[in-house]
């Protein structure tokens, strides 16, 4: 039991660490290209901390459990809305930029109704896992046009001698290299702490008799979303929203085109019943309601953020009782 304790202390330090030096690293090396932290959060914070997800979801389909795979996946989507923007936006209101409401949220949308129309028929076939790599490849593609295209106005206003206010953070050419180390170990630390955590609690749990279907509706669901939940509470301390947000939404999209591709590409994979009867449909909701609690007054308000945590949590209360 002191043991497990110990990987429990141990792992939450790493995420607090790591998600502090992954938020540091990320806004530092923005500000130094003249990228937004946006664009930053939507990619490389995305990807790092969507590693979880993949990791144990091709160990999943490789070793005959699709139906672990497609749980977390669609289990990650919602935990991510519903607990971890919850969460955040309990600790300050979100502010949400105008182009993630016009360009990114509908992405995210539109990834998972792709989704929905893949596994409607009960199984992800190898294709549909390629052409979900091929969207994912055209949402890089999409992402690397617009960094290009903020790098070039960026250089414009500084060679027009555009006055700009002083950053505090920002570094100079020479220190992008430590920055960049910052960000990797960061991720690492990340990753690392929420294994940590994640076999600890799961170890304390059946020694006091929790039953295996508590542990993995509950640990396994959200173990792997941890770096996500730890990236945006700091983010939100830091009042980097955009990169709170951006992470968020940016790994429900990578979970989708990514994840599940690569899954279903090594595997076809069969849908469970009540996944289609039930986890897509609340996945689908929160990814639908998203876009309208956005717009109304470009935040996430704290009032809207009880709303969704309430509902994450009625969300797993049902899937215990079913």
């Amino acid at each position: 039991m002191l043991t497990n304790l110990i990987l429990i202390i141990v792992g939450l330090a790493g995420l607090f660490f790591g998600g502090d030096w992954l938020v540091t690293g990320a806004s530092r090396l923005a500000r130094s290209f003249g990228i937004s932290a946006l664009i930053v959060g939507l990619t490389v914070v995305a990807f790092g901390t969507s590693a979880p997800e993949l990791l144990v979801s091709v160990q999943a389909v490789l070793e005959g459990s699709g139906d672990l795979s497609v749980g977390n996946i669609i289990g990650s989507n919602i935990s991510n809305i519903g607990l971890i923007l919850g969460l955040t936006s309990l600790i300050f209101p979100v502010f949400v930029q105008a182009q993630l409401i016009r360009r990114e949220i509908p992405i995210m949308i539109f990834a998972s109704l792709v989704t929905v129309f893949f596994v409607s028929d009960g199984v992800i076939q190898r294709t549909d896992g390629i052409a979900l790599l091929g969207m994912f490849v055209a949402f890089n593609l999409y992402m690397g046009y617009l960094t290009l295209q903020e790098r070039h106005e960026h250089q414009e206003e500084i060679e027009a001698g555009v006055e700009q206010e002083p950053d505090p953070d920002l570094i100079p050419p020479e220190q992008r290299l430590r920055e960049v180390g910052r960000l990797v170990l960061g991720l690492i630390v990340l990753v690392i702490g929420a294994r940590l955590t994640i076999t600890g609690a799961t170890a304390v749990a059946r020694e006091i008799g929790v039953s295996e279907l508590v542990i993995g509706v509950s640990l396994v669901a959200v173990g792997t979303s941890l770096p996500e939940l730890a990236t945006a509470m700091v983010a939100s301390f830091r009042k980097e929203n955009d990169i709170a947000l951006g992470n968020i939404v940016g790994s429900n999209i990578f979970n989708l085109l990514l994840i599940l591709g690569i899954t279903a590409t090594t595997k076809p994979l069969t849908i469970p019943d009540r996944v289609l009867g039930f986890d897509i449909v609340v996945m689908m909701f929160f990814s639908l309601a998203l876009l309208p609690l956005a717009m109304t007054d470009r935040k996430i308000s704290r009032t809207e953020a009880t709303i969704m945590f309430s509902l994450y949590i009625a969300f797993i209360v049902f899937v215990f009782i079913l």
